[in-house]
């Protein structure tokens, strides 16, 4: 024999329709931080994967240049060094 509630399916059609809202909150919060989130990044100004990996190889030539052009200077400076009676000639006094 079956009863008929109405107070359990005033309950059970209350639940229903706040789970229904509670996914809806839900997805309308998600949207709103998606929405947020992407204006963010945008306004931050970021540099594309591809501008970074140029500087950095420029950067990495850069260095690779700069410490063979100390390496060249110091060779010099032995030069100069080992030879000084050249450089007292040169120079004026």
């Amino acid at each position: 024999m079956q009863t008929e509630n109405p107070f359990l399916d005033g309950v059970a059609k209350f639940f229903t329709d706040a789970a229904g809202a509670a996914n809806s909150i839900r997805n309308e919060i998600d949207t709103f931080m998606r929405q947020r989130l992407e204006k963010l990044v945008t306004d931050m100004d970021f540099v594309p994967r591809e501008e970074f990996e140029a500087v950095k190889a420029m950067a990495a030539k850069a260095r690779t240049e700069n410490e063979e052009l100390a390496a060249r200077i110091a060779e010099l400076e032995k030069k100069v060094n080992a030879n000084p009676s050249s450089t007292q000639a040169a120079s004026p006094v």
